[in-house]
């Protein structure tokens, strides 16, 4: 073995786990690193892990707890070479350790940051990355910047009553989602790695007190910032105006450098209308694919616009506006399908409330924040023509979407399947397979039938495009492949099996949603009738 090819790795002794100046490795990685969040803004004096208020600091150092036996059982390939990695670099030894959280390579420093957060409507205080632990910021060939994050790696300062640990049903569900949503072209962080740790994890499932033991997992996240909104608030409401404009500034800096030459006010205002802007075409795009979110806490909105933290979320099924695949939710549906606009343009009023503390002019953030609702109009007005193939938005227009969406809501019909038929069909006859039973078919076909020839009056008037044209403006709209939860509850019933092969094929799958994949029909097929009450298909919690 040569001396480029030494690991030791940390004694579990150690109080704070491991120290990067204390381990060897394998061999380099081509992984550069340049961890400007720590070098801008201050950090925790205290290296202790147990939990606690932090005040005057933006994060604390905290290493990953070293696991038993961790194996590398999936990764991303595009986002290994997105951040200049190939297959044999993710697979070997030393930075499979690393992706479980028992070595740091050279460059990492790991940390936890703070932040607050409204959830559920009401404001909970400090929260913290509480089993999340960043790597650092590597910088690929390209110059472009991705943080590293580890979710289950262990406790941090901010775990408050928690192991820090995640269970393999939930990291399964999030390495995919991750990926799922970026290939469908919406906004999202994303998962390089899915690690399993060989220790079992202590988790009950729907807060019911039948606790059991499962898998340990660890996911290795990525994003060009894990910001939320919690972070600016957790600082306001502690009156630490300091620190918070200093995380503004660096946050423009960083990643908001059209805003740098603006002075003041004028800087703020601007990065927050555009962060109004981008919060409004992400929701748009989940309302494009029908995904459900669950659990849409301000500690859980990205201050980037992207898809961050898949907890209990979920595809709608049959079409309902009310529908949340949260049971935390089941009884206010706050976080439902229909309220997540609201709940968006809500979750940005409170981080007006947070810059308003710095004296910025109450009635310049509220036009700022009217950049959300109108930006929400066209993305959403956009989607839909797209959706159902509607050359232009007219008053009509209008009328035939929200009569598809009334009898869809009422009738049962599977929304992924309906818009995928609806841009081949020749007659309402063509949708039937699309509803959930013949029965519920027989009771809307009349309706169905009606509105379907307004439709086809709409989409073969006169001078609009061909149905050629139609056809591909549709498909490239309409998903043939979403995550629906039961696909990911196979792949984890089959992973507590020891088999791990639907994890690789659903991620294959889910690369290419929007294109016919001879061959693989059982991934686009309507939820079969065993999963409608089956946990982890329709009932999630936050700890699924």
């Amino acid at each position: 073995m040569s001396s480029g090819t030494r690991m030791r790795v940390a004694s579990r002794g150690l109080c704070n786990g491991i120290r990067a100046d204390k381990v060897h490795y394998h061999r380099s990685m081509p992984l550069q690193f340049d961890n400007r969040f720590l070098r801008a803004l201050p950090g925790d004096p205290s290296d202790s892990r147990h939990s606690r208020q932090v005040h005057g600091a933006m994060w604390s150092h905290v290493a990953p707890t070293p696991v038993r036996s961790p194996r590398l059982i999936a990764h991303a390939s595009d986002v290994a070479a997105l951040l200049g990695l190939d297959a044999a670099e993710v697979q070997d030894e030393s930075f499979v350790g690393a992706l479980a959280g028992n070595a740091l390579l050279p460059g990492m420093t790991a940390y936890a940051t703070v932040y607050g957060g409204h959830q559920f409507g009401n404001w909970a205080g400090q929260l913290g990355d509480g089993r999340a632990i960043l790597l650092g910021e590597t910088v690929n060939d390209r110059g472009e910047r991705f943080e590293l994050q580890l979710k289950g790696a262990g406790p941090t300062p901010y775990s408050r009553r928690a192991d820090g640990r995640a269970v393999l049903r939930s990291s399964i569900r999030e390495f995919l989602c991750s990926e799922a949503m970026h290939h469908l072209g919406i906004p999202s962080t994303r998962a390089l790695s899915l690690v399993l740790t060989g220790e079992q994890v202590e988790r009950d499932m729907f807060y019911d007190g039948n606790a059991d033991m499962e898998p340990g997992a660890i996911v290795c996240r990525v994003a060009p910032s894990f910001l939320r909104f919690g972070h600016f608030e957790i600082f306001a409401s502690r009156g630490e105006s300091e620190l918070l404009r200093r995380l503004i500034d660096f946050t423009i800096s960083s990643y908001f450098p059209q805003y740098t030459d603006l002075v003041d006010d004028e800087r703020i205002l601007a990065w927050f209308g555009e962060v109004c802007e981008r919060t409004a075409t992400l929701i748009a795009e989940w309302m494009r694919v029908g995904f459900v979110h669950g659990v849409m806490n301000t500690d859980n909105m990205s201050i980037l616009g992207l898809t961050i933290d898949y907890g209990p979320y979920g595809w709608i099924d049959n079409f309902d506006p009310g529908w949340t695949p949260n049971t935390t939710d089941a009884q206010g549906r706050r976080y439902c399908f229909g309220r997540q606009p609201g709940v968006a343009q809500w979750n940005l009023a409170r981080l007006a409330d947070a810059l308003a503390t710095l004296d910025l002019p109450v009635d310049a953030l509220e036009r700022e924040l009217n950049r959300y609702q109108r930006r929400y109009t066209l993305e959403i007005t956009r989607v839909y023509a797209n959706k159902f193939g509607l050359d232009q938005w007219r008053d009509q227009e209008g009328d035939i979407v929200d009569a598809a969406f009334q009898w869809m809501a009422a009738s049962g019909v599977d929304m992924t399947t309906f818009f995928r038929a609806l841009a081949q069909a020749d007659s309402a006859d063509d949708l039937a397979h699309t509803f959930y039973g013949e029965v519920r078919w027989h009771d809307a076909r009349e309706a169905v039938t009606h509105w379907f020839i307004r439709y086809q009056r709409a989409v073969n008037a006169p001078g609009a495009p061909s149905k050629h044209a139609r056809v591909a403006r549709m498909s490239a709209a309409n998903p043939v492949y979403v995550l629906r939860n039961y696909l990911a509850q196979e792949a984890i019933d089959l992973a507590h099996e020891g088999d791990y092969s639907r994890i690789a094929q659903l991620l294959d799958v889910l690369r290419q949603p929007y294109c016919v994949q001879p061959g693989r029909e059982h991934f686009s097929g309507k939820r079969p009738d065993w999963a409608l009450n089956k946990p982890g298909c329709s009932m999630l919690s936050c700890s699924s």
